[in-house]
């Protein structure tokens, strides 16, 4: 045999370490003299893993692996830099696809983000998806439009002749479908729409697809489907939003001479319901309270500073501190809110499943890791109890700026 024949003795004595303690020291990181492996120091090798400037020893484990008897320095770490996602364009698209939201106050609703995402759908990668607006409206881009059709709005409340400005802006994009929301304002518009241009309206489609549209027939005992009309309605919770890259949202030119006004309409006027009286499944705005809090007096001057709808966990309807129909849960009421405002609620999975349809959730708990203020898109980690008059005087100083004419 060509290897060398290994001398233990040697090499043990190699590596002695001179010193005047009682038990003998020896290197262990000396290469043997035979092998030519060198022996591994599992503490040299931890120590060269540990991240400093921490108050709890943490460990770079990335370096496990490494060959043996190395001593590997931990390789500083940079913070991961978020690329911004690129903005789709699509310059000559082959049809359009419009879409006529509902916007309310010059914002999308969850409806109307659905009602995108269909027509994303039907647009494909060859089409555009055209918005049409009467007000400015925020987060198109980001929901699916690649152009934006704003249209002047008329003063007070005239159906017909918003119907007949749609169907204007409609026939001058040459759009080839047009989608609207099923809902109360959706809904009356679509069908007038359809009326004003002699045209059939496939309403309340609960699947969308490029091949055609489906819903539901004779008490949802059959399906009724049909190749992509140019009219429809998109029936809400059916499709899902948008998920991809924020799209260009495009300004779009439209020169059309806007429709002379009916007049058939007097005056109209929108009466808000009383926020106390409005049912939880329709409240638009809910202040809930929880076990955390105590001065229910104070939550009821910030519900009706807020012009919110009141809510509560079950602890405080079962300990009647609370109405029964004010619950909010799986065993109480289910929420649609866009916006949820929590007390002193911890999060049990049945409240949490009581608001997952509400598109924003503000917690303020004392608990940085209740399951509340995982799911908040806002959270305030502070007591409630002190959180509250300090938001009631926020809001009495505002309400002071706006009589006095002053910017808020």
């Amino acid at each position: 045999m060509s290897r060398l024949r290994r001398d233990p003795r040697a090499e043990r004595a190699a590596g002695f370490i001179a010193g005047d303690g009682p038990r003998p020291l020896y290197d262990r990181t000396r290469r043997a003299a035979g092998s030519g492996r060198p022996r591994r120091d599992p503490r040299a090798e931890r120590e060269a893993q540990r991240i400093g400037g921490a108050a709890r020893l943490r460990y770079d484990l990335s370096q496990v692996g490494r060959p043996r008897g190395e001593a590997v320095t931990a390789a500083p770490r940079s913070a991961p830099v978020a690329e911004a996602p690129k903005t789709v364009i699509v310059e000559t698209p082959a049809f359009l696809v419009a879409v006529v939201p509902d916007a309310p106050g010059g914002r999308l609703s969850s409806h109307d983000r659905q009602v995108l995402g269909a027509a994303r759908v039907l647009a494909g990668r060859e089409g555009a998806v055209a918005v049409i607006v009467e007000a400015a409206c925020e987060g198109l881009g980001a929901a699916g439009a690649d152009r934006v059709l704003r249209l002047d709005g008329a003063e007070g409340y005239d159906p017909a002749a918003r119907a007949a400005r749609i169907e204007a802006a409609l026939a001058g994009v040459g759009a080839r479908h047009a989608l609207f929301p099923e809902s109360l304002d959706g809904g009356d518009l679509a069908r007038r729409v359809a009326v004003g241009l002699g045209e059939a309206l496939f309403t309340n489609a609960e699947v969308v697809a490029a091949k055609g549209l489906v819903r539901p027939a004779r008490g949802r005992r059959v399906e009724q489907s049909l190749a992509p009309p140019r009219l429809a309605t998109v029936a809400p919770d059916a499709v899902a939003d948008y998920a991809g890259p924020p799209r260009e949202a495009r300004a779009l030119p439209f020169e059309g001479a806007p429709p002379e006004p009916h007049g058939s309409i007097v005056s109209a006027t929108r009466i808000p319901a009383d926020p106390a009286a409005v049912p939880l499944s329709l409240a638009e705005f809910v202040v809930s309270a929880g076990n955390g809090l105590t001065d229910l007096d104070t939550f009821r001057e910030v519900v009706a500073a807020l012009h919110a709808t009141p809510g509560a966990s079950r602890v405080l309807c079962d300990a009647g501190l609370m109405p029964r129909h004010t619950q909010v849960g799986a065993s109480g009421t289910v929420l649609a809110a866009t916006c949820y405002f929590a007390l002193g609620i911890s999060g049990a999975p049945q409240h949490l499943q009581g608001i997952a349809g509400c598109e924003h959730v503000v917690a303020v708990n004392t608990d940085l890791h209740a399951a509340m203020i995982e799911r908040a898109g806002l959270a305030v980690v502070q007591d409630a109890q002190a959180v509250m008059p300090a938001l009631l005087r926020l809001l009495a100083q505002e309400a002071a700026g706006a009589t006095a004419g002053e910017p808020t």
